[in-house]
């Protein structure tokens, strides 16, 4: 029932505070509201870009290992990237892509892969910077794509090199607007496409890498008549799904045994090919928001602490205009914590008000940003929790000397005070 009571108290005095002085109080509150507005809304954009980028990542596959000609980070060890190292390393190819497939145990499925850009033109409608991708068969399996339209390649259709082509959704819309593209024709480089499938509309992700929407996709063996990759970097690529449930250094190690044997690799040469994982990418990247979290922190910290001297401002002046009152209290028996609990709740009601109106500030700025911008932006619910705790915090220690020296009055000097 105390507590209770303190608590009802508290909320009386908080809205009389606010009530009668109506511009102190504002003006102090906007330190607090602008504090958390600054730290949760540097949270809440954190969290957002990494919650895409592991979005992102996770299309990757957490089971899955690029071979490429360089690693996607230096060596352990070492802070820069050494590319002089790995310039001249040959190329994958898709002769060993099927040489993976056919010798490895933990393998589920391989595709070779590479991309360049050529125009495309459908009609009269041309897009000059459309993104041609070659592949092997498997690449349906092992990226876990979805057909909205038509159908997928045969296997004779990708080994046969035969003229025809699956696109993204984002081409189709803007080669095909309205129209339905299957059975359609389009030009590249000269050649005659037949459309035979629309990929599932996926959105574009933080790498670029595994959304289909803005891709062309042919066959390897046909793109060989159009471009000459045998000697050239084009960013081929060999992805290689693991089977369920496999050991990941199992599966590494016979990757790289495989590789090494073969390009005849000696026993004491170093690998001239790389095996990229998904989790190198994660690790980077969690070095990055951790140095971002702290610099966010401290930025919206020093916003937080210029808050925290309004409202210890509030409960000062709130002490000195109710000193009479605490004498009053203390004479007919108040106890000295009763009074400092009651300063402290104060102060942390008019610290949690100051901390909702930032978090209706983030809120309102997340709903401008979503319908203004593809980038979705959650206020997620830790978040808001965050902001109620940093605020209550805030709160006690803004009003703790405060309180402590509205306790430690003396009653007869308290009721005779001017």
């Amino acid at each position: 029932m105390l507590l209770l009571r303190l608590i009802y108290e508290s909320f009386s005095f908080a809205a009389n505070s606010l009530s009668a002085n109506k511009l102190r109080t504002i003006l102090s509150l906007l330190g607090i509201t602008i504090g958390i507005f600054a730290i949760i809304s540097v949270f809440t954009v954190i969290d957002s870009l990494e919650s895409y980028i592991r979005d992102s990542l996770n299309s990757l596959g957490s089971n899955m290992v690029y071979v490429q000609k360089m690693p996607w980070a230096p060596p352990e060890g070492e802070t820069e990237y050494p590319f002089w190292k790995y310039q001249n390393r040959p190329v994958p190819t898709l002769e060993e892509t099927d040489e993976i497939a056919r010798r490895a145990q933990t393998v589920d499925n391989a595709a070779f892969l590479f991309g360049f850009g050529r125009k495309a033109q459908y009609g009269s409608t041309t897009l000059d910077n459309a993104i041609v991708m070659a592949t092997s068969f498997g690449l349906l399996d092992v990226w876990n794509l979805e057909i909205d339209k038509g159908r997928y390649f045969t296997e004779s259709e990708m080994r046969n090199g035969s003229a025809v082509a699956v696109i993204g959704n984002g081409i189709a819309e803007q080669l095909f607007d309205d129209l339905n593209p299957i059975g359609r024709t389009i030009k590249i480089q000269g050649q005659k496409f037949n459309i035979i499938g629309v990929y599932t509309k996926m959105g574009q992700d933080a790498l670029g890498g595994t959304s289909m929407d803005r891709y062309i996709h042919i066959s390897v063996i046909k793109s060989y008549y159009m471009i000459d990759v045998r000697n050239r970097d084009r960013g081929q690529t060999i992805c290689i799904k693991a089977k369920d449930n496999i050991d990941s250094d199992k599966f590494m190690a016979e990757l790289e045994g495989i590789m090494r044997t073969i390009r005849r690799l000696k026993p004491m040469e170093e690998n001239d090919f790389a095996l990229n994982e998904v989790s190198i990418v994660a690790n980077q990247f969690d070095q990055f928001f951790a140095v971002f979290n702290l610099a966010g922190a401290i930025i919206g910290g020093f916003s937080i602490i210029v808050g925290g001297f309004g409202i210890a401002n509030i409960m000062f002046v709130s002490v000195k205009e109710r000193t009479k009152i605490i004498g009053i209290q203390k004479s007919i028996g108040a106890k000295r914590y009763f009074i400092l609990l009651q300063f402290i709740f104060e102060s942390i009601v008019l610290s949690v008000i100051g901390g909702v109106i930032g978090l209706i500030l983030i809120y309102a700025g997340t709903i401008v940003v979503n319908q203004s911008t593809d980038f979705t932006i959650m206020l997620t619910s830790g978040n808001i929790i965050n902001g109620l705790l940093i605020s209550t915090v805030i709160g006690f220690l803004a009003g703790f000397m405060p309180a402590r020296a509205a306790a430690k009055l003396d009653p007869v000097i308290a009721i005779n005070s001017v």
